[in-house]
């Protein structure tokens, strides 16, 4: 009886112990940065000033569009028509003008040799079998919270032959 007793205890404890354990990396409150909204908003007195960061899987990429997100414009805009921020990293530069309320109307982010997302280099060694993508370039830009161009200008060759295409992040070859 003794032995049953503590056979049904033991199996008690640990049961409950395994159940209280956590499925997910996450904290309650925690969020994954992919499930975060594309759309950061910032206030400029009664106008709001939309950017939609890109989902580029470069770091260096995310690195300056987060450094440009947290920048703060605080007062340095007012007695201008028009207040150009520009941001630099090795591998690229982003431009951003706000007018006199400071607002933001325009962002041009260019960028060299960024790491290209798998549907793109799919795209390319499915269109091109046996080309070597040798110089890549990255542009995007927006105007008013609607973005206007993304592309990868991209330089592929294939023993003497050199070739520059235009690629959409989705994979679509424009050119």
């Amino acid at each position: 009886m003794k032995t049953f007793l503590f056979f049904l205890s033991f199996f008690s404890l640990t049961a409950n112990s395994f159940s209280q354990g956590e499925n997910s990396s996450l904290k309650e409150g925690e969020i994954k940065m992919e499930d975060l909204p594309a759309v950061v908003i910032k206030s400029a007195g009664k106008d709001f000033s939309v950017y939609l960061p890109d989902r580029n899987p470069d770091v260096n990429v995310i690195a300056l569009q987060q450094k440009f997100i947290s920048y703060d414009l605080g007062k340095d805009y007012q007695g201008f028509d028009s207040y150009l921020v520009v941001l630099e990293s090795p591998q690229g530069s982003l431009s951003a003008t706000y007018n006199q309320n400071g607002k933001l109307t325009s962002v041009v982010e260019n960028y060299e040799n960024v790491k290209l997302p798998a549907k793109v280099i799919y795209s390319i060694y499915k269109e091109y079998p046996g080309w070597t993508i040798v110089k890549d370039k990255f542009l995007y830009t927006q105007k008013e919270g609607d973005i206007k161009k993304k592309e990868y200008n991209l330089k592929i060759t294939k023993e003497n032959s050199v070739q520059k295409i235009v690629v959409k992040p989705n994979g679509e070859i424009i050119k």
